[in-house]
């Protein structure tokens, strides 16, 4: 659970989490951080709204939703299509080999 703290006005600051970090992930969140001149804590809170703005839109469902409603358009437009017969005898690719 979060926990709030009041500052020395009284007026009360944002909650605070305690996450503990592999040493990798802290390096590269620091690496991150540095890149967009930010602090870490910052930077963590930027990226734990995006990925929870993300988690709430259902992207991920929803892009698999749209993918498979395109892929059924695509092949529908296919399938509607008249076979075509190519024209002319297929031509010999020539293949460029540098020389030695």
């Amino acid at each position: 659970m979060a926990t709030r703290q009041t500052s020395s006005s009284g007026k009360p600051k944002s909650p605070r989490v305690q996450v503990v970090l592999p040493e990798a992930l802290c390096a590269r969140l620091a690496a991150l951080a540095e890149m967009e001149s930010r602090t870490v804590s910052n930077m963590a809170k930027v990226l734990i709204q995006q990925g929870v703005q993300r988690h709430e839109q259902g992207q991920s469902s929803a892009t698999s939703t749209t993918s498979l409603a395109n892929t059924e358009i695509f092949r529908s437009a296919l399938e509607a299509q008249e076979p075509q017969r190519l024209r002319g005898a297929p031509r010999r690719l020539r293949l460029y080999r540098p020389s030695p």
